[in-house]
């Protein structure tokens, strides 16, 4: 153990300290009658006074007060009883009751609201333990668990025979439905906008032999938000889903897509529906296409805000920066690749050249630049648009996807006539992209001739900063990892406990992470010859190319993930 960890252990070890009782004189003078302040000017004069974090002001605030405090982890030890209080009430008032094994406690964020407490005491009517929590850390204690509730509010209510359930959220304008009081519309309101809330990127609704799971996608991992019990609440809200999105609600032995288009707070947003038979009836995924956050993240939207090592960073504006050619960025769905190709687009567009995009669908909005969706309902594919592209006169062309030799095909002749072509296809590394071209029958001269390089990357999540904490990971974890011991002692292991900030998962944020394969002219004969891969990665490590997975130590060797997380995220070379 180091000098450092030694330290931290230390001061984890000692004894809390309580608040001086000089300083809660103090402010109770300062507040006077009103005592509802006094809380935040404790915590504000704490700070300023003695630096002490949100979590050492209500240890020490527990301590003078004789009050146990909880953080994260122990409020989900908790067992919630919002029979006793209700969930509004409990989140009007910032307190809960629940149950801690036989006991019955009572967690406040406001030890000095003796109203409060009163309150309680008389609304419960039985012996509570009262404990404490910082109001952050309840705060997501209850957006968590308002999730599900409000996910599952329609459907409680299914067999009570109440005709309208009250939707907690009163800015919710959703301009298709608004008129229907349907527990099930209600049912599907509500997570639609609570993902919304989140942030998060898609929703995924499940169907089990015991009813309905309900997840979203957040940073990329899928988080399980609500169940519903009942199989006829999954018949239902399939059904309510496929006709929002114009599907045949009779078919359920095929996959069907479609769309559909909500307002929300005045702002209309897309999504994208993916429904799919299952052995018990069907699955249905959301993907939410909010193109205004999408729009107001791109404006000013430059590589450097993404997160790339300087030297990755170098290579991909070069790339970019060539006037004719293709730069292929490849990646898994969610990974990053549409936002890394429209801020190249950004930085390149400077008013001189004419750039068209072609896309399934257009997610960015760009000014300057004439961006076509495809509608393959009324015969616009790729392959076709692109061939229209052409006869516009671009400069520089942004495909959004390769999907068929076809569209392949042309966008190789575009990049060998003079323009410059940014595309995207699915594959795990710039080595696999190799192998998907060539196995679709393109001319492997022309495709070398035309491609300038090729970018691979990933999202990999950071450690939430607020409860970042040293870790030691077990030698089995290490060696499974790739890691020996001489390497384990140059790195710094951290995790996320799990706060308020965070919402309890030890996560906050992403960073991306790439590997790029400059062509040279050694590299295009190898693949011309048809080299094993093996050789052509010794010649890009030979020839600079560092790979995602060198990457992604180097992130987490700084202290920014876990180990964990680039397990999760990259390959481990055997």
């Amino acid at each position: 153990m180091s000098l450092l960890d030694h330290a931290i252990s230390a001061a984890v070890s000692a004894p809390v300290e309580p608040l001086p009782l000089a300083l809660i004189q103090e402010v109770r003078q300062l507040v006077g009658s009103n005592q509802r302040d006094m809380m935040a000017v404790l915590e504000e004069k704490s700070a300023e006074r003695m630096a002490l974090t949100a979590s050492q002001f209500m240890h020490r605030l527990g301590k003078t007060l004789h009050y146990p405090v909880l953080d994260m982890e122990g409020l989900y030890r908790l067992a919630p009883s919002f029979s006793l209080l209700s969930f509004p009430d409990a989140l009007q008032r910032n307190c809960l009751v629940a149950h801690d094994g036989d006991t019955l406690v009572c967690v406040l964020a406001d030890p000095f609201d003796l109203a409060l407490q009163t309150w309680l005491e008389t609304r419960i009517g039985q012996a509570l333990s009262w404990q404490l929590s910082h109001k952050t850390d309840l705060a997501a204690y209850f957006a968590v668990h308002e999730d599900s509730l409000r996910a599952i509010d329609g459907a409680l209510h299914m067999g009570s025979g109440e005709q309208s359930v009250r939707l907690a959220v009163e800015d919710l304008s959703l301009s298709s439905i608004a008129e229907d009081t349907s527990p099930v519309v209600k049912l599907v309101n509500s997570t639609i906008y609570d993902a919304m809330k989140i942030g998060a990127s898609d929703i995924h609704l499940e169907a089990t032999p015991a009813g309905l799971q309900v997840k979203y996608r957040i940073d990329g991992v899928l988080a399980h938000i609500a169940s519903v019990p009942g199989m006829d609440m999954v018949e239902q809200v399939v059904s309510r889903i496929k006709v929002m999105a114009e599907l045949d609600i009779a078919e359920r032995r095929i996959p069907q897509d479609g769309r559909f288009k909500l307002s929300i707070k005045g702002q209309e947003i897309d999504y994208r529906v993916s429904v799919m038979p299952s052995i018990v009836s069907e699955d249905v995924v959301i993907r939410i296409l909010d193109k205004r956050t999408l729009t107001d993240q791109i404006k000013g939207l430059r590589l450097d805000l993404l997160g790339f090592e300087p030297a990755t960073l170098a290579e991909i504006r070069q790339l970019a920066a060539k006037p004719y050619g293709m730069l292929l960025v490849t990646g898994p769905t969610g990974s990053g690749k549409t936002t890394t190709m429209y801020a190249a687009l950004s930085e390149i567009n400077n008013g001189q050249d004419k750039i068209i995009t072609i896309e399934d669908p257009v997610e960015y909005q760009l000014p300057g630049v004439l961006q076509i969706p495809v509608n393959e309902k009324k015969g616009l594919n790729f392959a076709r648009g692109l061939r229209s592209i052409l006869r516009h006169d671009p400069d520089k062309i942004l495909v959004g996807e390769i999907r068929d030799p076809e569209t392949a095909q042309i966008a190789i002749q575009s990049a060998l006539t003079g323009h410059l072509v940014l595309t995207s296809v699915h594959a795990n590394n710039v080595f696999d992209v190799l192998g998907r071209f060539l196995h679709m029958g393109v001319d492997t001269y022309s495709f070398v001739s035309a491609l300038n390089g090729i970018m691979a990357q990933r999202l990999v999540r950071l450690i939430c900063p607020e409860c970042s904490v040293p870790h030691e990971p077990e030698q089995e974890e290490l060696a499974a990892s790739g890691i020996d011991a001489e390497q384990a002692r140059h790195m710094q292991f951290r995790r996320g406990k799990g706060c308020g900030h965070c919402r309890g998962t030890g996560y906050k944020g992403r960073h991306a992470i790439g590997e790029v394969l400059n062509l040279s002219d050694e590299l295009r004969e190898l693949i011309i010859a048809r080299a094993p891969i093996r050789t052509i990665k010794e010649a890009a490590r030979a020839n600079g190319t560092r790979f995602l997975r060198e990457a992604a130590l180097d992130l987490m060797a700084a202290g920014k993930t876990t180990l964990e997380e680039i397990n999760r995220v990259t390959f481990v070379a055997q």
